[in-house]
């Protein structure tokens, strides 16, 4: 019989950072009756990271969790601005969300303003981040930094032998030093403003 709970390597941890690059494949489909959401799996094919929304396409508040279903961060919709826009909140414990402080706060760009820039993230006081489409239509995208350089891309993933698996599947290499919690808010982020999720 399958395990249910599969077992988690005990040096995984919801906020890692490696020092080499990391390869990730997000599926945007929840696991659950194939609801709204998206499961996120490591190079050796285990769940890290996943999103079960229940609720409509483009849900105002949507949470990623850990394989076992604990709430690493919550995301919700921001009300009353003219490009919308989400505040991610970290987790810790039992406090599911910290209403004082967002984690970080994204603000979504207009197309015909700022071109293939999705939107820009603000990180604490010091950190930023904007998110760039890459092809229209196909969920890629770049995440770059102050700098303007890419801390994690998504493109749709190939088989082996070449073959596209689908616009729901992509292939997220994020660049070492990067925490990988972050970088899955951001992509939530981005498939709720395709309204993917």
């Amino acid at each position: 019989m399958a395990k249910v709970y599969p077992q988690v390597p005990r040096s995984f941890s919801p906020y890692f950072m490696t020092s080499k690059r990391e390869t990730f494949t997000v599926w945007m489909k929840s696991l659950l009756y194939q609801t709204n959401g998206c499961t996120v799996y490591n190079t050796n094919g285990d769940i890290v990271y996943r999103v079960d929304n229940y609720d409509k396409k483009g849900s105002n508040e949507v949470h990623l969790m850990d394989l076992r279903g604990k709430v690493l961060s919550t995301i919700r919709r921001k009300k009353l601005l003219a490009f919308g826009g989400w505040d991610g909140y970290r987790c810790s414990g039992f406090n599911t969300t910290n209403e004082e402080q967002p984690w970080f706060q994204v603000k979504k760009c207009n197309r015909m303003l700022m071109g293939d820039l999705a939107c820009q993230v603000s990180v604490g006081y010091d950190q930023k981040y904007r998110i760039v489409r890459l092809a229209a239509g196909k969920g890629a995208f770049r995440i770059l930094n102050n700098e303007g350089d890419i801390v994690a891309e998504a493109k749709p993933k190939q088989s082996s032998s070449g073959v596209l698996l689908g616009e729901n599947v992509l292939t997220l290499v994020v660049e070492p030093h990067m925490d990988h919690s972050l970088i899955m808010a951001l992509v939530i982020v981005y498939g709720l403003l395709r309204r993917r999720m």
